[in-house]
């Protein structure tokens, strides 16, 4: 069974899903793709799992690393998967291009070469924002290119890491 909570932070209200043991959703509240897989008869409820990933929201709110994981079960394609573990290796308050994930995923899969652009549609269906940080992805030359939360909560949040943007 699939849950929601709801948390406000300083960027707006957030809703998070997940199941008894681990995440399966973290939206901005009317941001692109909202809610993508979540079932439209999902019942509230308070479960450690969301007063954990609360805990990690006050403190990566407060500009801190919260240094900790929650469970994460994102629903997705095998290649989606393997781009949103990509960014789940990106340290707090450092970036990479959509290019430099395409050469990582290229490695990995063996293909000749992979596109950023079939990368960035990865990024962009990221259904956890923040713990699987996709607004730390910058394009080429490190452009500031699309957060589905839009731009304005991307610069704010790499601000908040303490990014500094060319």
């Amino acid at each position: 069974m699939i849950y929601i909570s709801h948390y406000r932070s300083p960027l707006g209200n957030i809703t998070i899903s997940g199941s008894e043991t681990a995440l399966t959703g973290l939206w901005f509240d009317g941001q692109k793709y909202f809610g993508l897989g979540l079932p439209d008869d999902c019942p509230e409820k308070s479960l450690p799992l969301f007063d954990d990933t609360k805990k990690w929201l006050d403190i990566y709110f407060s500009g801190k690393d919260p240094g900790f994981t929650p469970p994460l079960f994102p629903q997705a394609t095998p290649f989606r998967k393997a781009v949103w573990d990509i960014l789940l290796t990106i340290p707090f308050g450092q970036t990479v291009t959509y290019g430099e994930i395409a050469e990582k995923i290229a490695v990995q899969q063996k293909p000749s070469a992979m596109s950023a652009r079939a990368v960035g549609g990865a990024v962009g269906h990221n259904p956890i924002s923040l713990i699987i940080p996709c607004h730390r992805v910058l394009g080429a030359g490190k452009s500031l290119t699309g957060y589905a939360g839009g731009i304005e909560k991307k610069v704010k949040l790499l601000a908040l890491e303490g990014v500094i943007l060319p």
